[in-house]
């Protein structure tokens, strides 16, 4: 079975052991390197090219939110895992639209921060309840016709249109103007926010 190279951003050397020492119990995972701030935290990603990162959002010279930013920037693939004590729907939102794939807070069993790794390397999204009910604020309501649904629910897979349209056997351009249309009607600025709302509101359900 494929290990998951891991990247831990952690600024608190006993959480970091921790969060260390939890990881090594499953044999699917292993802890590549790691990191006290956030400058070393993106060194460490460029030379190692770890499967997924598992940060704070609290960390010295570079926050959280900077270094998803910069690591996405370079790298528009990375997979990113946020465990963290910040539970402000702001917050919340802000990691996921700049590009963290899974929101957990620190007192995340051992069990779903496994899960939410190994989501996060298929390239899944992985958001609790608690995370979710947050970024509820956000989100406005609205129907969706069977179509439109369909897209949406390529759109939370992390689908490009392209993708979406072979998926559904239809023309991009067409897949394009139901993008467009679920982002008026949800009121969404982009498919970061409307990924949120169709998993808050049960329009698609993570596996």
């Amino acid at each position: 079975m494929k290990q998951i190279r891991v990247l831990l951003i952690e600024d608190h050397f006993l959480a970091r052991m921790a969060l260390h020492s939890v990881l090594a119990g499953h044999s699917q995972i292993q802890v590549i390197g790691e990191a006290s701030d956030g400058e070393t935290g993106v060194e460490l990603y460029r030379s190692l090219r770890p499967d997924v990162v598992v940060l704070d959002l609290r960390l010295p010279r570079l926050s959280g939110f900077e270094v998803i930013d910069q690591i996405r920037k370079e790298f528009a693939s990375a997979r990113i895992v946020v465990l963290s004590n910040y539970q402000g729907s702001e917050d919340i939102y802000r990691a996921v639209r700049s590009g963290a794939m899974a929101y957990l807070n620190k007192d995340a069993s051992g069990e779903q921060l496994f899960n939410a790794i190994q989501n996060v390397d298929r390239g899944l999204r992985y958001l609790p309840h608690l995370a979710l009910d947050r970024l509820a604020e956000r989100t406005p309501v609205l129907e969706l016709t069977p179509r439109e649904r369909e897209v949406l629910a390529g759109i939370t897979r992390g689908l490009s249109n392209r993708e979406i349209a072979e998926d559904l056997h239809i023309a991009e351009k067409t897949v394009r103007i139901h993008v467009s249309s679920l982002l008026d009607k949800m009121g969404a600025r982009d498919r970061t926010q409307a990924t949120i709302y169709a998993f808050q509101r049960g329009l698609v359900h993570l596996n």
